[in-house]
């Protein structure tokens, strides 16, 4: 009788399991901002504590060659639209509104959509026509938002402001002052959004974005670590000390893995978690000015910069409804992919509008075999600051450079030894040339300068797809 019941027991999880692996499975996309792979737990981080990221990896993949580019806005506009930045991004802070995102394709989809968090994408710094527009959340296809310089940069005298203590935050068409938000956290604020929306939309297929704030800085401290301290804007300003400095950083990427496990459980508790596909990364390198430590070295933040500590971002996926127990891939995962995954798990098939650089890794998230990429292509060009432009294509192991330089990676984070042809060995070299038959099917790199002024911003909208040597 016993086993007749443990047998019935169990061929009614498997009933649900399938149930809900049948539907439409709701998606959170998470990326932080300005951290990578050496500050979590799962990938070997020494200095911080992220037990809620850490157990998304324990129970789903992890992937550990996933490149997003060096700064926040072209790998925002490369995630959101699931082109190469060579396509359609031209100004630093500017999502160009013509352009169609996974926001639009998933609520065409029948999803509700929703993104909270940092937006920076109207135009503020050039003054774009159009960047005091608080509707363009809604018109890049999200039904709701709750976000930091939408329409409001950081000048006080304009109503801006820091996004932590007191932010002036804009939520579905209203604008929230510092006075309105007095001593609330921005992290908390936005969060709660998510998890608001997650309650009242869980009988319906949901899509949140939640690009996060946190930990870009100023890097200040956290409702956890605060104490009585005055929690006005003025809390905002980081201390000079650099070990202050580091110290704050390392509460703010620990609170981060708070505000996922809150996520997480608010999942849960409405019966969702099952049928969720919960996705964490990361837009780019954490600041040069942090030092972690990780596997025994110091690794310093890269920024900014085209070193594997600027492009190279954590990034998990759990979805229960196919339990992989921890798989970790070797996949290289490019930030054009998630448009076309999201477009497999909403059951969408692409048209003549959606992009056509990405490939889904959704069958990975089942534990399938799938269809991996053998390289990504990263397009700099920052528009922005003192960084210059560059041009390179890599595997797991292997960097090529538009301009000849080529390095073994993992043995190399920080560059120094470049390979001329002839000295990667047999394999490598066999990889060098696959690599440059990518550089050679892709538009000329970047103008090595580009910052504010730059006055020649060339893109390639129709340049032909990609090829895949190996295809």
């Amino acid at each position: 009788m016993l086993t007749k019941r443990w047998a019935s027991a169990v061929l009614a999880v498997v009933s649900v399991v399938s149930i809900i692996a049948s539907e439409k499975p709701n998606i959170v996309l998470i990326m932080a901002d300005d951290v990578s792979w050496e500050a979590f737990g799962c990938y070997g981080a020494e200095d911080y504590e992220t037990p809620n990221i850490d157990a998304l990896a324990a129970e789903g993949v992890r992937f550990t060659h996933a490149y997003s580019t060096p700064i926040c806005t072209p790998s925002r506009v490369k995630i959101m639209t699931g082109q190469y930045n060579f396509r359609n991004y031209t100004h630093f802070g500017y999502l160009n509104p013509a352009d169609r995102t996974f926001g639009h394709m998933m609520k065409e989809a029948g999803y509700k959509t929703a993104i909270a968090g940092k937006w920076q994408l109207n135009g503020l710094y050039h003054k774009a026509e159009g960047s005091l527009d608080n509707t363009r959340p809604y018109k890049a296809g999200f039904d709701e938002y709750c976000l930091w310089q939408l329409t409001k940069g950081k000048a006080a005298k304009d109503g801006g402001g820091e996004r932590f203590w007191s932010p002036p935050l804009e939520q579905n068409g209203t604008f929230l002052s510092a006075e309105e938000n007095a001593g609330k956290y921005g992290p908390d604020i936005m969060s709660d959004f998510v998890c608001d929306f997650i309650e009242r939309h869980q009988d319906e297929a949901f899509f949140v974005y939640y690009p996060t704030v946190l930990v870009h800085d100023p890097f200040v401290a956290t409702p956890d670590t605060i104490g009585d301290a005055p929690r006005s804007q003025a809390a905002n300003k980081q201390p000079k000390d650099p070990h202050a400095k580091k110290e704050n950083f390392v509460a703010m990427v620990n609170y981060l893995d708070k505000i996922v496990g809150k996520i997480v459980a608010k999942l849960d508790s409405v019966g969702q978690l099952e049928n969720t596909i919960i996705l964490f990364t990361a837009d780019n390198g954490t600041h040069t000015s942090i030092t972690s430590r990780w596997g025994g070295q110091e690794i310093r933040g890269g920024k900014g910069g085209t070193t594997d500590m600027g492009t190279h971002v954590p990034f998990v996926a759990s979805w229960k409804a196919y339990p992989t127990q921890g798989l970790v891939l070797d996949d290289p995962i490019d930030f054009t992919d998630f448009y076309a995954t999201f477009a497999e798990a909403a059951d969408v098939t692409l048209g003549e509008d959606d992009p056509v650089d990405g490939r889904s890794f959704l069958p990975r998230l089942k534990g399938g075999a799938g269809n991996p990429r053998d390289w990504v292509l990263t397009h700099y060009q920052p528009y922005w600051g003192r960084f210059t432009g560059a041009q390179f294509v890599r595997n797991e192991t292997y960097k090529l450079y538009r301009d000849g330089r080529f390095y073994d990676v993992p043995s190399d984070l920080k560059e120094e030894l470049n390979l001329e042809k002839g000295q990667a060995g047999e394999r490598g070299e066999a990889i060098r040339k696959r690599l440059n038959q990518v550089l050679e099917g892709s538009p000329p790199a970047p103008p090595f300068e580009g910052g504010k002024s730059a006055i020649e911003r060339p893109t390639y909208p129709d340049w032909k797809e990609l090829a895949d040597p190996n295809d």
